[in-house]
């Protein structure tokens, strides 16, 4: 079943990416295709007295060089990245927001772990130096919506901004946030979203998870879907979308852009606690009902991945409920990344858009030996040309919650 055309239908016209795999579209896509991975001992800080050497770095970006000087005192790491990202997305997009209403403007960012860089530093120096020593903008720059806001006030976007917490849902909650205030009062949404945790106390937060990978093996860490996997790396970065209404572009002179946002559905999961079954497959169908497409139709699936033996065999049992054993090839591109937390899902959603308009499937760097049980088509070893119409990306974050979204070519434009 095709989706039909619509004109208020969201359209994806600008990507901005700031990733351990590059910075900008083509490098982290070359990067990605190449499989050249983005995973090198800890820089930001010392490892060596921490059991989790290994991480995903945005190598080469420098705040001076992308982010106004009195900002920079003012923000966090995560905030510079992203407002990199934005430019970057803008002027992918080709729209100026000086040319555009203030009020049809509106932001909507992913964040997990917040200023956490900023705010350790802040606390050393309360700690050490005394109370008169601790900044003005510790109030704001560690906060989960400081991005959001940053970008809001940078660019005179005042139509209706906010922030989602998901952890690596988040960042697919908020594509779903934007497509609905699309529908309603805004004609361009700024979404996606980064997250920067690099420093001691962002990693021993994590660590309470009991989920990261301790190995030092840089090819072997990260191993979703394998017999050998032992937890997920994490990273930093992430991507930034600019969404709008069809219509509204199509009035600016804008192209067709890279898709469409088809469908998207959301759930919250405590079947480990509760001993019930889990419910990925239902929010996969969900999604896939709210697009207007069949399982059949859609021609990869970009998986969660966490790399957590019993969670791996959660999300490839769900696809393969959903799409049939080995019906649907499943790739999973942040092996070369690292899971980025709130930026991880929406980089997903550009790298899907960019498998689409190069008709490729990145192929999952890493797993050589699939885990009993996990009964899907993982992409390995080199990229897999084909057709790609349609995508379906996954996510889950820490704690239970379950979101997928879809995406494809303009001309399967959902209502």
């Amino acid at each position: 079943m095709i989706a039909s055309g619509a004109a208020t239908g969201a359209v994806v016209t600008g990507l901005g990416i700031v990733a351990p795999t590059g910075i900008g579209i083509e490098e982290h896509w070359q990067a990605v295709l190449a499989g050249k991975s983005g995973i090198a001992r800890i820089t930001q800080f010392d490892p060596s007295s921490y059991p989790v050497q290994l991480a995903g770095e945005v190598a080469g970006f420098d705040a001076k060089d992308r982010v106004p000087g009195r900002l920079i005192p003012q923000t966090d790491r995560w905030t510079h990245l992203a407002l990199a990202a934005t430019e970057d997305a803008l002027a992918d997009a080709e729209v100026d927001p000086a040319g555009l209403p203030e009020y049809a403007m509106a932001v909507v960012t992913a964040s997990s772990s917040g200023g956490t860089q900023f705010g350790q530093h802040e606390m050393e120096r309360l700690y050490l130096k005394g109370p008169s020593w601790v900044g003005v903008y510790q109030s704001i720059a560690w906060f989960y919506a400081a991005t959001t806001g940053q970008v809001s006030i940078r660019h005179g976007m005042r139509g209706p901004c906010a922030v989602f917490c998901g952890e690596q849902a988040g960042g697919l909650d908020v594509i779903g946030q934007a497509r609905r205030l699309l529908r309603t009062q805004s004609q361009l949404v700024v979404t996606g979203g980064t997250d920067s945790w690099m420093c001691p106390y962002a990693l021993v937060a994590q660590l309470s998870n009991r989920m990261l990978s301790t190995s030092d093996d840089q090819g072997r860490a990260y191993l979703p879907f394998d017999a050998d996997a032992s937890g997920y790396l994490p990273g930093e970065g992430g991507a930034i979308l600019i969404t709008e209404r069809a219509d509204a572009a199509r009035a600016r002179g804008a192209g067709p852009g890279y898709g469409a946002v088809l469908g998207y559905a959301a759930s919250f999961d405590q079947s480990q606690r509760t001993g019930r079954p889990p419910v990925l497959a239902g929010t996969v169908r969900r999604a896939l009902d709210d697009a207007r497409v069949d399982p059949s139709d859609v021609d990869v699936v970009f998986a969660d991945a966490i790399g957590v033996p019993e969670l791996d065999l959660v999300e490839a049992s769900a696809i393969s409920e959903v799409f049939g054993p080995r019906a649907v090839p499943v790739t999973a591109p942040k092996t070369l990344t690292g899971r980025l937390y709130g930026g991880g899902a929406a980089l997903d959603v550009a790298t899907a858009l960019l498998a689409m308009r190069d008709s490729v499937v990145p192929h999952t760097v890493g797993p050589t030996r699939l885990a009993p049980g996990c009964d899907i088509d993982l992409v390995r070893d080199e990229p897999r040309e084909q057709p790609v119409s349609t995508a379906l990306v996954l996510a889950r974050g820490h704690g239970g919650f379950n979101t997928a979204v879809v995406v494809g070519r303009t001309d399967r434009q959902a209502a």
